[in-house]
């Protein structure tokens, strides 16, 4: 045994050893001593990785028998043989002459730890070793020469953030079985050298994410051995080479996310033993090759985001083992296999934005287990399959942009899981049934631009859970049902062109989150409901109807006349603009017709002047009276005479200046910022606003003039101006701004349980973190939905950029609402979900981890930082907390807590009762994709929606059924 005499530990050993031999004890005594020795280093291991499971570790008793600890194997002379301290949540680094004091170690596997100091380079000694896994470990600096470690067998340093040079040592050790270094993004631009064939015993070869450059080398296709072939993830250019179809062996292939051009390459159809393909996100042309789709083991086909053309082979309808068919965004052509999924348990179908024709397949759900229908925009023909209504499985189901016909099966309008059920841009005909009640979980129902007739079903308020409801241009009649006012989540009713009649129900005005309200071109009748213009959707279109009476003044007030045009029944109380006869006057009341009316009017009119000026002199002789009285008693002041500010309202206001100015002492002062102090206001009518006051900054001034209102700085602008124009129940509510030449207000809706930080991590934890799961998945979802609607619903799409849990306020029910817009940023690419910012903002532990190297905010920026909240809700956690160590955060602690399996041991245990930990786990899954290092693998905000809607709490389950989810195969449903 070759001992390093440089180590401290070594030494120590060595000196031990030493001792014992000059003892006289003999061999005998050496074998024990280095039993001892092990045990010496397993206690200094002890001591240098702080975290409570090393307590597992118990060297207090003599003669303890380390052999029985966790985590330690040993062979039967005592000798430990193994380390697997594997999502331990340890932190800290491998003591020194691990080799030498543990000679016959054989696996190694620190994963989902916290590795300190880089690689541990005393492991590079270890000749025995054969495993070593040091996967979503925190590591980083470079990988040393590997080369003098000739056993082994495998090497996971997969989720790190290695940097340098990339280790083609690794072509020295010849024994290597498993070679993977995914998610390593720091490495510097390399090649794939040629001596990588020396690993004659390789079968998982995994560099993705690795900064890879250059073609798909073709003497891969020399190593022969391969099971698993993972390059996706970097910038290959070039073509597929043709011998990759040398690899008897190969199961798994992946390419995806690079710059692949050129065709796929039917040879690959000699791989028999190939299970999983994808080949997404290239540049790849020509026809998906019959001979893969004959493959007898195909699990996996997935091409999407090509530009690949012809048909989908029809042979692929005769697989048995076909679960996953995702080509969608191609420029495919003809029919659809007749028999997809017939004889396999066939589970996602993903072939939208692609020139199909033909019909869809009738067997697709054969075996009960498709979740997801995908064929949007295509050109699709015939009916939806009958047996689809039975699907019940099914999650999604969008078959929008296409030419089918004939009724919609009635069941397909209550699948009980389904999300969003699109229908859209058809030839479909038939009602919406009053079955849709079952669709408990339906979101999203869009079946506009089709021929649907009937009426539609007060049943409807039976998918209590909707939140966007499109039937626009279609033939359904009747009266809209009053009972649409119960569902309380609802954000967008579209219903125009149709043949609705009957009045507009006043129970609209109880739909608090709609931010589309569309009925015109029907023929409704009657007055429009005062209480609904309370509302104010961000989107209002009455007209076109046969609406009469006076037009509501809170339409006149914001400008909305447009959207009443077309009802010539309808009135305007005055004329705003006399050259304006868009509206008549309103008949005045017969009382008032009559001689002498108009001297009668102007004598009331000059007598009201009166007495309003009379009021308003003696208001401001009481009002100075009162500063002199508080300035003599060494009171505060106002800050400021309210006919200084300018306002600019967004709402309907139930106060005025005054009463807000007068308030603004310092016994109302709830906290105070960099930038100013914020005030909680009890109005005279009860309710409660929050006030934020903020100083206007000597540049501000400079800019718009010292003497003048209207002094807003730039981000208080932004704030205004976005929060001005939007509209939703997950954002908060911006009443109004009065802004002066000294200072701004911004007056909001008052949110009496604080912001979502304090809740979960404030001193305490007064009471949030004992609520149950379901409570705190509303939270989250309703976060999601903010900011689906900021990403989607909007003609330009707005990244807020400053997602986090203090920015997340909280009303008495516990409802999210998303605030502080200051640095928020409007998307003007119009269409361009992804356009991009240069300005790095944002807050450290919620930032993306591309602000690092493009300092570009994308919608993607916000769904990581969203990420890191639904991390905190399911955790309890701060996004940086000392056991995740100096170089960690809570997303690569949760990601390797869920990469291991471990991801119970994650969830706040403050909620260990909770009988909804299943749930849990699937939102810290939804969690971890949010957050993943690469922008373009996240999802969307609108998908996130949809993610949590599926793995929540259902509404109205109980503990006891949350105990019982469970299929007959142990495994969690959704």
């Amino acid at each position: 045994m070759v001992l390093n005499l440089s180590s401290p530990p070594t030494l120590f050993l060595f000196f031990f050893l030493w001792c014992v031999v000059v003892a006289g004890d003999g061999g005998a005594a050496v074998a024990e001593a280095a039993l001892d020795a092990q045990a010496a280093y397993l206690s200094q291991m002890k001591q240098e990785f702080a975290g409570p499971a090393m307590a597992r570790w118990d060297f207090s008793s003599p003669g303890v028998d380390y052999c029985k600890f966790q985590g330690v194997g040993c062979d039967a002379s005592g000798n430990v043989t193994a380390i697997d301290v594997t999502s331990w949540r340890l932190s800290g680094r491998l003591p020194g002459g691990v080799c030498e004091a543990l000679p016959a170690l054989r696996e190694v596997r620190l994963g989902y730890n916290d590795i300190r100091g880089g690689f541990p380079g005393g492991l590079v000694n270890c000749t025995s070793l054969e495993v070593l896994n040091l996967s979503c470990s925190g590591v980083s600096g470079a990988v040393p020469d590997l080369s003098r470690m000739p056993a082994l067998r495998v090497l996971d340093v997969s989720n790190n953030y290695f940097s340098g040079a990339f280790p083609t040592s690794i072509a020295n050790v010849t024994t290597l079985e498993v070679a993977n270094f995914n998610e390593n993004p720091g490495f510097d631009i390399w090649r794939p050298p040629e001596s990588l064939t020396a690993l004659r015993r390789l079968r998982v070869l995994i560099l993705s994410t690795t900064c890879m450059r250059g073609g798909v080398p073709a003497w891969l296709g020399n190593m022969t051995s391969l099971t698993d072939l993972e390059l996706s993830g970097n910038l290959l250019t070039g073509h597929i080479p043709l011998s990759l179809a040398r690899l008897p062996n190969l199961q798994l292939l992946e390419l995806y996310y690079n710059l692949l051009e050129g065709v796929v390459p039917g040879e690959l159809g000699n791989l028999t033993q190939l299970t999983d393909i994808d080949l997404s996100e290239n540049n790849l042309t020509g026809g998906i090759p019959e001979s893969i789709c004959a493959l007898p083991r195909l699990r996996v086909l997935q091409m999407y985001t090509n530009k690949l053309t012809g048909a989908i082979p029809a042979v692929l309808g005769n697989s048995t083992q076909l679960r996953i068919l995702s080509v969608y965004r191609n420029q495919l052509t003809g029919e659809l296999p007749a028999d997809l999924g017939r004889y396999s348990g066939f589970n996602v179908l993903e072939v939208s934005e692609n020139q199909l024709t033909g019909p869809l397949p009738p067997y697709a759900c054969a075996n009960g287990q498709l979740q997801y229908i995908l064929v949007l925009s295509n050109l699709l023909t015939g009916a939806i399959p009958e047996s689809y209504a039975a699907c019940r499985p099914l999650l999604r189901f969008r078959v929008s942009n296409n030419h089918l016909d004939g009724d919609v099966p009635t069941g397909i309008f209550a699948l009980p899981h389904a999300s969003i059920i699109d229908l859209s841009y058809n030839h479909l005909t038939g009602p919406v049934p009053a079955t849709i009640a079952g669709a408990t979980n339906l979101t999203s129902l869009f079946a506009s631009n089709n021929r649907m007739s009937g009426v539609l079903p007060p049943e409807i308020a039976g998918a209590a859970t909707l939140v966007k409801i499109d039937l626009s241009n279609n033939q359904i009649g009747g009266a809209i049902p009053e009972a649409v006012g119960r569902l309380s989540r609802l954000n967008q009713l579209s219903l125009q062109g149709n043949r609705l009649n009957g009045s507009i129900p006043a129970t609209l005005a109880e739909l608090h989150s709609l931010n589309v309200l569309n009925l015109s071109y029907n023929a409704l009748a009657g007055e429009i409901p005062e209480a609904l213009c309370t509302l104010l959707p961000n989107s209002l279109d009455f007209s076109n109807n046969n609406l009469s009476g006076p037009v509501p003044l809170q339409l006149i007030r914001e400008g909305l006349l447009e959207s009443v045009a077309g009802n010539p029944g309808l009135c305007v109380a005055f004329r705003l603009n006399l050259t304006d006869p868009a509206l008549p006057l309103c008949p005045k009341p017969a009382r008032l017709r009559m001689r002498g009316l108009a001297g009668s009017v102007w004598v009331v009119a000059v007598c009201a002047l009166v007495c309003v000026v009379a009021t308003l002199a003696l208001a401001r002789r009481w009002v100075l009276r009162a500063r002199q009285e508080r300035e003599h008693d060494g009171l505060p002041t106002s800050p400021a005479s309210s006919s200084s500010y300018d306002v600019t309202s967004f709402h309907k206001l139930s106060f005025d200046q005054h009463e807000i100015v007068e308030a603004l002492i310092d016994k109302n002062i709830v906290g105070h910022g960099g930038s100013g102090t914020v005030y909680k206001i009890e109005l005279s009518n009860g309710e409660l606003v929050a006030v934020k006051k903020l100083w206007v900054s000597r540049r501000s001034k400079q800019e718009h003039g010292h003497g003048g209102a209207g002094c807003l700085d730039r981000e208080l602008r932004t704030e205004v101006e976005t929060l001005g124009s939007i509209r939703h129940k997950n954002i908060v509510k911006l009443y109004c701004c009065y802004s002066g030449a000294d200072s701004n207000l911004l007056v909001y809706e008052y949110m009496p349980n604080g912001n979502l930080w304090d809740a979960l991590h404030g001193s305490g934890g007064w009471g949030f973190g004992f609520l149950d799961w379901p409570t705190r998945h509303r939270v989250a979802l309703g976060v999601a939905q903010g900011l689906a609607y900021l990403h989607h619903d909007l003609l330009f799409p707005i990244v807020h950029r400053d997602i986090k849990s203090s920015n997340i306020l909280l009303d008495a029910d516990f409802e999210p609402k998303v605030a502080d817009f200051g640095i928020a940023k409007v998307l003007q690419a119009r269409g361009d979900r992804d356009a991009s910012t240069t300005t790095i903002a944002g807050t450290y532990g919620y930032l993306a981890p591309e602000y690092a190297y493009s300092s570009k905010a994308t919608t993607k920026c916000d769904v990581y930082s969203f990420g890191v909240v639904l991390m905190e809700l399911a955790t309890g956690k701060k996004p940086i907390e000392p056991e995740f160590g100096d170089t960690r955060d809570i997303v690569q602690w949760v990601s390797g807590k869920v990469a291991g399996g471990g991801e119970a041991e994650a969830l706040d245990k403050r909620l260990e009762w909770s009988p909804f930990k299943e749930e849990m786990v699937q939102a810290l899954r939804v969690a971890v994709r949010c957050t993943c290092s690469i922008p373009g693998l996240r999802p969307t905000m609108a998908d996130v929606v949809q993610m949590l809607a599926e793995a929540g709490p259902a509404a109205g389950r109980t503990a006891k059924d949350a105990a019982s989810k469970k299929d007959s195969s142990g495994e969690p449903k959704l």
